[in-house]
């Protein structure tokens, strides 16, 4: 789980193989136990939250 980015708490990282097949490109952002899930492609939108 690679974090690219942390800001104010925040984390974001992403899976290097996740899903069978691949999933289209998306990140993920964690914070005090709450995370979400990000479709990065075609545009930006929200995947998944998780208490956010």
């Amino acid at each position: 789980m690679p974090v690219i980015f942390r800001y104010q708490g925040f984390k974001f990282f992403f899976y290097s193989n996740e899903g069978n097949p691949l999933e289209p490109a998306h990140i993920h952002v964690r914070a005090a136990g709450k995370e979400a899930k990000f479709w990065l492609s075609p545009s930006v939108s929200l995947a998944r939250n998780d208490g956010f």
